[in-house]
């Protein structure tokens, strides 16, 4: 065994140390080399192509629902002139996140294929879950998408009010929740909540007074209440 061994050595030796093998190999390399290098290039386009909001709204099950409420939000138009696109919330920046992400959301893929939202009535029967799958995948990363604009070492807390300054310092900057937690509704309108736990609650030390009546015909309901209970308790004395 040994012996057959030597022979073998010496064998891949001796062809490695002719020139015309040795310049076969090199050529071999570089080659291999080269095509790794176009492969990672084309790749990597074709990876980025599909991390466009263009592309993400080609489809007219994103263009006519997700991406018409998120173009009514300060997320796409506000004073700074910042946008955030669909990638900046819905892909992660780290490379491996990303890729991990992509395969996780071929299988939105399948769902254009057999029309599983090709409606506006299927995508409001779908809304809520589609939501809570989200809302579990920011709960999961800390918030890591929000977190890559907004990030506790920038805020300017005296900016905040009062409420928004308290809850941030007691919960946020502590780690008790997390931005989704409590900004569920930010960039899309929200599903029907309707016995769905929101995660996190207010604490009623830091909850506002009820709002007031804001229109002119309540107000006007309200001004006739009272005038009809004065009148009442008047009558009975």
């Amino acid at each position: 065994m040994i012996s057959w061994i030597k022979k073998a050595i010496v064998w891949a030796w001796s062809i490695l140390t002719t020139p015309a093998a040795t310049i076969g190999l090199g050529v071999l390399t570089l080659g291999g080399f080269i095509g790794g290098v176009m492969f990672w290039g084309a790749f990597n386009t074709a990876l980025e192509l599909t991390n466009t909001e263009k592309f993400c709204t080609s489809c007219h099950e994103m263009h006519d629902n997700v991406y018409q409420e998120l173009s009514r939000t300060i997320h796409f138009s506000n004073r700074s002139g910042v946008r955030a696109t669909c990638p900046d919330c819905h892909v992660p920046h780290q490379w491996t996140d990303k890729i991990a992400r992509k395969m996780q959301a071929s299988k939105e893929v399948w769902g254009k294929i057999f029309g599983t939202i090709n409606t506006r009535p299927k995508f409001l029967e779908k809304r809520l879950e589609l939501a809570q799958h989200e809302w579990a995948r920011m709960k999961a990363n800390d918030s890591l998408e929000c977190r890559n604009c907004h990030t506790a070492v920038a805020m300017d807390l005296q900016k905040q009010t009062q409420r928004a300054a308290e809850i941030h310092t007691r919960y946020l900057l502590s780690g008790q929740a997390t931005c989704i937690d409590c900004h569920k509704g930010i960039a899309h309108e929200l599903p029907n909540m309707e016995g769905v736990d929101p995660g996190w609650k207010m604490p009623k030390e830091l909850e506002g007074n009820a709002m007031t009546r804001s229109t002119p015909i309540e107000d006007l309901q309200d001004a006739i209440a009272r005038a009809h209970a004065s009148a009442s308790s008047q009558m009975v004395d």
